[in-house]
C-alpha cells in the first residue's frame, strides 16, 4: 500500500501530515512554506509511495467556503497541472486549528511552543488526516 498525504493549506505556511504505509496511523509530517509546497511534494513524492492527497475544505459554519478557499483553489489547479495522476479529496477542516490548540495544551506543552503557528499547522494537517481515515 501507499502513503497518503494531507495539507492544511495556508496563504504563509502549509501543515502537511502523512499516513504509514499501512494507512493505520497519522502523523505530523512538517511545515512548509507555501510558495516552496509544489517542490517539496515533488521530492517527496520521489521518494515516497502516495496513493492519494487530502486538502483541507474551508468552511464557514453555514457550509459556504471560507475566504481562504480562493487561494486553495489556485494552489489545487497548479497540483492538478503538476501531478494530473495523484488522486486529490477536500476534507472539511472546520475547527482543526482550535483542535489542534486544545490537543498541544492537553499535552502538556507550555504556552511558548503553543504559539509555534507551524506546528499548529501541522497537527491541524494530522487531524484531517485522521478525521479522512475514521469516516
Amino acid at each position: 500500500m501507499a502513503r497518503i498525504l494531507a495539507l492544511d493549506y495556508g496563504k504563509k505556511r502549509t501543515g502537511i501530515a502523512v499516513t504509514d504505509e499501512l494507512q493505520l496511523i497519522a502523523s505530523g509530517l512538517t511545515t512548509v512554506q507555501t510558495p516552496d509546497l509544489i517542490n517539496f511534494l515533488s521530492e517527496y513524492f520521489k521518494k515516497e509511495k502516495v496513493e492519494r492527497v487530502l486538502v483541507g475544505e474551508p468552511k464557514r459554519m453555514d457550509h459556504s467556503p471560507s475566504e481562504s478557499e480562493v487561494y486553495i483553489q489556485e494552489f489545487l489547479k497548479k497540483f492538478s497541472e503538476k501531478f494530473p495522476d495523484m488522486p486529490l479529496e477536500r476534507v472539511d477542516e472546520r475547527f482543526t486549528s482550535k483542535m489542534a490548540v486544545q490537543s498541544m495544551i492537553d499535552s502538556g506543552l507550555k504556552k511558548k511552543k503553543r504559539r509555534d503557528k507551524a506546528l499548529v499547522d501541522e497537527i491541524s494537517a494530522t487531524i484531517i488526516l485522521q478525521t479522512w481515515l475514521y469516516e
